[in-house]
């Protein structure tokens, strides 16, 4: 049985209830944590370049810690997976658009692939809610 104090989000994504996740979860010290995010929007792959689909992840990660009333500014940690090193400088600078203000911990690491071969990019980011218990 889970903990009362634990907060769970769910978006509706598909993967979600089919292998049973949770797209954010928030502990009572306030950390955050949200689930790997790629470019998809509400079941449809937003395919594009590996820049739009980096801002697209992250926009999803953003809108589940929207639910839990946090936004950009509390991410202190992002990680970002890669399929193609070629793809660095163009998720690269996706981040530095979204956080060069932030500046969380960051993350980059090229993977052998994701669950559909037209994603290219899957990000997580680690927030914080200051003054939590």
């Amino acid at each position: 049985m889970s903990s009362p104090d634990v907060r769970r989000v769910r978006t509706g994504a598909p993967w979600e209830e089919q292998f049973g996740y949770a797209r954010a979860v928030e502990l009572p010290n306030g950390l955050v944590l949200v689930a790997g995010c790629t470019s998809v929007v509400d079941g449809v792959i937003d395919a594009g370049t590996p820049f739009e689909q980096t801002m697209t992840a992250f926009g999803v990660a953003e809108q589940a810690l929207g639910q839990l009333g946090l936004t950009r500014a509390d991410i202190v940690r992002t990680r970002m997976y890669l399929t193609h090193a070629r793809d660095v400088e163009e998720v690269g600078r996706a981040h530095k658009e979204l956080f060069d203000t932030i500046r969380p911990a960051a993350t980059m690491l090229i993977v052998n692939g994701f669950v559909d071969p037209s994603l290219v990019v899957e990000v997580e980011v680690e927030a914080y809610r200051g003054g939590a218990a």
